[in-house]
């Protein structure tokens, strides 16, 4: 068999297991369904859930963030271009919520966030994890910690309990995930490091993505 034939399938049956795995890891729900029963066991009944779908194609990079029944309830918007990422998070009625902006050279993809309850805060990655992150919440002594690999995160304060969980939609090009709250008092704190994460997400992708094109131009 020729040599590069058997390179292929090799590949494509790699990339069959290592989908078939993310699939039977995530945790990600629709809108309407039950929560997952993993959740369920680990942390108990969310006080409500919310889900949030990146707008493609726009001028605004755009994230919304709705209820269980769809109904939009905070937005995302940053303003292209922009070299700091600069974002307002609104309600749905326009109240103004909370303003991030990204730092721009950093070894720790930091985000700064200035919550308009007067409340401020950063987003600080220690990149140097390589299967699990670690982002530090600082100003808030809270953690975000989960597995890349499993599209799964939990947000918990200085002692350790739950204020939510997050999941991660496999292979959806709008960037979903549902956010199950336990602690609703943080809600809007709670979307805020959503979004912000999103966009640090999103910028490590589109670095590994220029990397892997000035590699292909390199060579």
């Amino acid at each position: 068999m020729d040599i590069m034939l058997i390179i292929i399938i090799v590949v494509f049956a790699v990339g069959f297991f290592l989908i078939r795995t993310m699939f039977k890891q995530q945790r990600y729900r629709n809108p309407g369904e039950v929560v997952d029963e993993r959740n369920l066991q680990e942390y108990g009944v969310p006080a409500k859930t919310l889900y949030t779908s990146s707008k493609v194609l726009t001028l605004h990079h755009r994230i919304d963030v709705t209820d269980a029944q769809e109904n939009v309830v905070y937005r995302a918007e940053t303003n292209f271009p922009s070299i700091h990422d600069k974002t307002n998070i609104y309600t749905a009625d326009g109240r103004h919520v909370a303003y991030m902006e990204r730092k721009l050279i950093t070894l720790h993809e930091i985000h700064y966030i200035d919550m308009d309850n007067g409340t401020s805060f950063t987003l600080s990655n220690e990149i140097f994890h390589i299967i699990r992150d670690v982002t530090n919440i600082e100003g808030l002594d809270w953690i975000l910690e989960g597995n890349l690999l499993q599209l799964n995160f939990t947000i918990r304060d200085a002692e350790g309990e739950l204020i939510a969980a997050v999941s991660q939609k496999v292979l959806s090009i709008h960037d979903k995930y549902s956010v199950d709250i336990y602690k609703p008092e943080y809600e809007e704190e709670v979307v805020a490091i959503l979004i912000a994460l999103q966009h640090m997400i999103q910028d490590r992708e589109s670095a590994a993505s220029s990397g892997g094109s000035s590699s292909s131009s390199a060579s």
